[in-house]
């Protein structure tokens, strides 16, 4: 693998950083507008559908993605994810049945199957490893901007304009995002030219096992993120929040500076420290979450879930790294994502389930939640042992 020998700000990084934005701002900017646009179509009952679906095939995705990622390179594989997002915003204004939405965002799904993963490895790839932590925070920066901004950008473009536009407009920042990928270079050594014999997945292509401890808290606590894409427009909306992508801008917002922070921090501390303590603000967020009764107790408590997911997410993805075997790094992050979207998924499903328009459900939504991320703490704390050891010490 290619790497710096010190510094992390190289030209490189900062092309792969500015394609994350604008890929996570292309598909993000759809989240707040998509349950009031499959309402109007008749299909209420299935917001529950709008994340799992995307999810699933993301995590259906996630075994493929990472042996391509590990064969045929990084570069490609990105390129792949983008090139989902551009041709899904072209194709929503075109299906406009529940039954045609529900088959587009399965296929959307797959964007965030491909990318993500090859770009973990891609930045792992390009950092040296005492700074993975810190990369993977610098990055996540990035990303979650463009997670902030999209949701502010999607109300906006809806609130003046068709939600066709708003579409058109997912396209073109994902179309931005295969501009830059086209002038990245790739990171993996003796890269292979893509073959459909690199499509067949056997059971030891799946998981990379040697990561399970991380995928088990990643799953758990992006239970809350699943239920907070589904029904958080609609309590926002409850409690007085006329712009139903705010909660997700400032969550991301705070999120942003706090990656720094924890990003370096777990590479001198050990992942345990700010896995723990980002727990526990998360569970606190959460409760929070379902105590809020009204707007302003609403977004501090999307301020209090943007710090703790601002600390959990580089640490968790650093810790994967450390894990891994350097050889099936894609797999490693394949591995990883499987967990992320499933979490996402079952939580998408499970405020589904529970919401079915009665707001009386959201709070119940986020009790559940929060008792699943106190799981995931007492997981860490007293199950997993190993955990004690520093970053350094799990590279050995």
């Amino acid at each position: 693998m290619q790497q710096s020998s010190d510094s992390i700000y190289t030209f490189q990084f900062g092309l792969v950083c500015l394609s994350s934005f604008l890929f996570s701002a292309s598909f993000n900017m759809l989240i707040p507008e998509l349950p009031a646009y499959l309402t109007a179509m008749g299909g209420a009952e299935y917001k529950g559908f709008i994340i799992a679906l995307f999810t699933l095939t993301a995590g259906i995705s996630r075994p493929f993605s990472g042996k391509l990622t590990d064969t045929i390179g990084r570069v490609p594989v990105m390129a792949v994810g983008s090139l989902v997002c551009f041709l899904c915003g072209f194709l929503y204004p075109m299906l406009t049945t529940v039954a045609g939405f529900l088959f587009l965002r399965l296929i959307h799904g797959f964007s965030t199957g491909f990318k993500p993963t090859a770009t973990a490895a891609y930045v792992a790839d390009l950092v040296p490893v005492n700074r993975w932590g810190e990369a993977m925070g610098v990055h996540g920066v990035c990303f979650s901007t463009g997670l902030a901004i999209g949701p502010a950008i999607g109300s906006l473009i809806t609130d003046h304009f068709d939600i066709n536009i708003l579409f058109y407009c997912s396209s073109l920042f994902a179309l931005l995002s295969i501009v830059i990928l086209a002038n990245m270079k790739e990171t993996l050594p003796n890269k292979e030219k893509f073959k459909f014999s690199h499509l067949k997945i056997n059971r030891k292509d799946i998981v990379e096992w040697k990561v399970i401890p991380a995928v088990i808290i990643i799953f758990m606590t992006y239970i809350s993120y699943g239920a907070i894409l589904t029904v958080i427009s609609d309590w926002s909306k409850a409690l007085g929040t006329s712009n139903k992508g705010l909660f997700f801008m400032v969550f991301t917002l705070t999120s942003l500076l706090i990656r720094f922070v924890a990003g370096k921090a777990s590479d001198k501390y050990g992942r345990p420290v700010i896995l723990k303590f980002s727990l526990v603000l998360l569970a606190a967020s959460t409760l929070w979450i379902a105590l809020a009764d009204s707007s302003f107790m609403l977004m501090s408590a999307s301020a209090l879930y943007g710090v703790a997911t601002g600390m959990l997410s580089p640490t968790a993805t650093a810790w994967t790294v450390d894990l891994s075997d350097p050889h099936h790094r894609g797999k490693a992050m394949a591995t990883m994502y499987i967990a992320l979207e499933a979490g996402i998924g079952l939580g998408a499903l499970l405020a589904g389930w529970l919401f079915i328009d009665d707001l009386a459900m959201i709070p119940v939504t986020f009790y559940a939640c929060t008792g699943i991320t106190l799981m995931a703490l007492v997981y860490l704390q007293f199950i997993y042992k190993p955990l004690s050891l520093k970053p350094e010490q799990l590279l050995k």
